[in-house]
């Protein structure tokens, strides 16, 4: 699915400019993180991830017609945490993320990520 493999080049490499253009307007944002979440905040988030990790690799991945599953290592310099996202397609965009993210390493290795 050629929009997956770009949504993950462009976030990962920090091209949010590139990753918004993915984006529908009125796309469903989720996280469990505790702060609210748009599309602009969950790009503001990625950034700050793409900065500041050692590296963001994609552990696993799982296709379906509508979307994909994808699990991603983020490597910190004292440790690592990782990522779910459920991802939406629907017309070559991008419609729905959902991010599960292992809360206690994010607030661990990633101090202030989700904090405004």
């Amino acid at each position: 699915m050629d929009v997956v493999d770009f949504w993950v080049r462009s976030w990962t490499s920090d091209d949010l400019v590139a990753a918004r253009k993915l984006l529908t307007p009125d796309i469903e944002v989720e996280w469990n993180l505790d702060a609210p979440v748009d599309d602009e905040e969950l790009l503001q988030v990625l950034h700050r991830i793409a900065a500041f990790a050692d590296g963001v690799t994609v552990a696993a991945r799982t296709e379906a017609l509508d979307g994909a599953t994808l699990i991603y290592d983020l490597v910190a310099p004292f440790g690592t945490a990782r990522l779910v996202e459920f991802l939406g397609v629907e017309d070559g965009r991008i419609n729905e993320i959902r991010h599960v993210y292992d809360v206690t390493a994010v607030d661990r290795y990633f101090p202030d990520l989700y904090k405004n």
